[in-house]
């Protein structure tokens, strides 16, 4: 409630004017004419009440209905408070009150004049409930816009005529104080202001959503959304400008993080349905490496692949170039890189004779299979870090392929039991491919058919698993026999055959006896002593002058070896030269 004191009681009963001649005939009461009270009270539109302390009396004009209750027995105590407050002290007061009435809650302005026709107390009643009401919601509306501001990323401001800040956001902004911002210029905090032509702060019409940099407090920045509007004074001058600034620092950076990723993904695709494009083990590997130092801007990249070459407690690990692209790069990797411990992810980065290196470890269920290495002369960013992870990845499951490709292959070409080239291997490639090269190099080339003698009584006397001892013991001697590069193969049960590039008639003649001696050892097979476990070889030299075709050498070889095994077995015969009579007559 809030009372005011005046000495204006008599202007103000003086102008309140007397009603009109119906008016004051509608007042008349009973058929009586008004009394004085009723004549004054009936000049004033607003509930009025006249009220004798002593008497107890109350006067209402036409109005006042709304308030006669508060008049009825005992009387409202806050009203009587200012009634008789203002009786006491001979002066009028005004307060605001809130008073229950027939319409509701109802806020009053009341101006109570004493001594007031034979000591009466006059109330005068003021209706504020609707700019009471209005006024509240104002202030409510006004805290709620604070609020909001002060709780949200934005910051409100203004820039005074000078151009400087005069009002900021009392939670400040970018780690800075409002203070901090007082009295400077917006330029202070902008990251490049002199490039802009006008920046939004000193616009001259509305603005809206304009990204500029700013500097935080701490030195790093802030991508700033700032939506403006100048404000003018009475005569349309301009006085400066009022506005609302957001940080979206972190929506720019997750929308630059979701760019980047989809354009990893998108490099990605590309190079993983580049490996899936080739069909030849060796050339999905060269074709990872050209698309990924393509995509990443390398100078070079060179995949290696780990190989063991111990089994066991003592395996040793080494790497071997599986494919490389580009040109220049160091001339040797180094542990610094190519230490990596059991499933680690971490990249290594050096820089390696001037190189900048990053490699990346291949990976298939946890385990290391290889290395992707990159190099180039500028230091890598974090978007190509996370790029060599992905790749590196994708490398990992290629290259599990391509083992897996390549031990189906093997398998393929190579006798469970002895680990030599299988009969198809021999005879449909490894065979064709050395024939053909002689015929083109004008070489010389033996073919050698080996037969065990009496194997069948090793297996019926001594059992399967002694023949099988004796095969292996023939393999270890053909291993002792042949040179690196010279083909052994098993075609089957007991038949081997091999492949020797080179070599003439004498030397094959040589080194055949040398065999048969050597093969003494198979004696201790034997199914009995006197039919001993021993060889039997037909071979057949290539002479390139002859022109000889591969099934003529095939046949030549393998009618040597029964020759032998025919007449005497446990020796070797070599066949008679093939001539230009012989091919032409074929």
């Amino acid at each position: 409630m809030k009372t005011d004191n005046t000495n204006s009681s008599v202007n103000l009963i003086q102008s309140l004017s007397l009603p009109a001649g119906d008016d004051l005939a509608d007042s008349a009461l009973d058929g009586k004419l008004a009394t004085p009270e009723q004549v004054l009270l009936s000049g004033y539109n607003e509930p009025a009440v006249l009220l004798n302390f002593q008497q107890g009396k109350v006067t209402l004009n036409h109005s006042a209905h709304r308030v006669k209750h508060l008049f009825e027995g005992e009387i409202d105590g806050e009203l009587k408070r200012l009634g008789t407050q203002a009786n006491a002290t001979g002066r009028m007061l005004s307060a605001t009150v809130s008073l229950s009435t027939v319409a509701g809650q109802v806020v009053y302005q009341v101006t109570v004049v004493p001594q007031v026709i034979d000591q009466n107390v006059l109330f005068l009643f003021v209706d504020q409930t609707l700019n009471h009401n209005l006024r509240d919601a104002l202030i409510e509306s006004r805290q709620r816009f604070k609020d909001l501001v002060e709780v949200s990323s934005d910051f409100s401001w203004e820039i005074g005529e000078e151009g400087s800040f005069q009002y900021v956001s009392r939670t400040g902004a970018l780690g800075y104080d409002s203070d901090d911002f007082i009295g400077r210029p917006p330029e202070d905090f902008i990251v490049g202001a002199e490039e802009y032509d006008q920046i939004p702060f000193h616009t001259k019409e509305t603005v809206e959503d304009v990204e500029i940099w700013m500097h935080r407090s701490d030195g790093s920045m802030a991508c700033v959304q700032v939506s403006a509007k100048p404000f003018l004074d009475e005569e349309g001058l301009p006085m400066g400008v009022r506005g609302v600034c957001r940080d979206v620092t972190h929506d720019r950076e997750r929308e630059t993080a979701l760019a980047q990723a989809h354009q990893r993904e998108q490099v990605l695709g590309y190079i993983v349905n580049t490996i899936r494009d080739e069909i030849n083990p060796i050339d999905m590997m060269s074709a990872a490496a050209a698309a990924t130092a393509r995509a990443m801007g390398a100078t070079g990249c060179a995949v290696l692949r780990r190989e063991i070459s111990n089994e066991g407690d003592d395996a040793l690990y080494n790497y071997t170039k599986a494919a490389e692209f580009g040109t220049g790069g160091p001339q040797q990797f180094t542990d610094q890189v190519l230490n990596f411990a059991a499933g680690e992810r971490t990249l290594r980065e050096a820089v390696i004779e001037g190189w900048h290196v990053i490699a990346g470890p291949c990976l298939h269920s946890g385990v290391l299979n290889g290395v992707i290495c990159l190099w180039r002369h500028d230091d890598w960013s974090d978007d190509a870090r996370l790029m060599v992870g992905d790749i590196a990845g994708q490398l990992g499951i290629a290259i599990e392929q391509i083992t897996n490709h390549e031990s189906i292959v093997r398998l393929s070409r190579t006798d469970s039991m002895t680990g030599l080239l299988n009969r198809r291997a021999f005879y449909e490639e490894e065979l064709p491919r050395r024939f053909n090269r002689l015929a083109l190099d004008k070489s010389l080339g033996a073919l050698f058919f080996i037969d065990m003698d009496n194997f069948k009584l090793v297996n019926d006397v001594r059992g399967h698993q002694a023949g099988d001892e004796a095969i292996l013991a023939l393999k270890d001697l053909l291993y002792e026999f042949v040179r690196p590069g010279d083909l052994i193969a098993r075609l089957g049960g007991d038949e081997f055959a091999l492949w020797m590039d080179g070599v003439n008639d004498e030397t094959t003649k040589v080194r055949c006896q040398h065999l048969i001696d050597a093969a003494q050892v198979l004696d201790q097979y034997s199914g009995s002593k006197e039919k001993p476990l021993g060889i039997s070889v037909g071979i057949a030299v290539y002479h390139p002058e002859t022109k000889e075709t591969l099934d003529d050498l095939l046949a030549r070889a393998d009618t040597a070896m029964y020759d032998v095994k025919n007449h005497s077995k446990g020796g070797f015969k070599l066949a008679p030269h093939a001539t230009l009579k012989d091919v032409n007559s074929v």
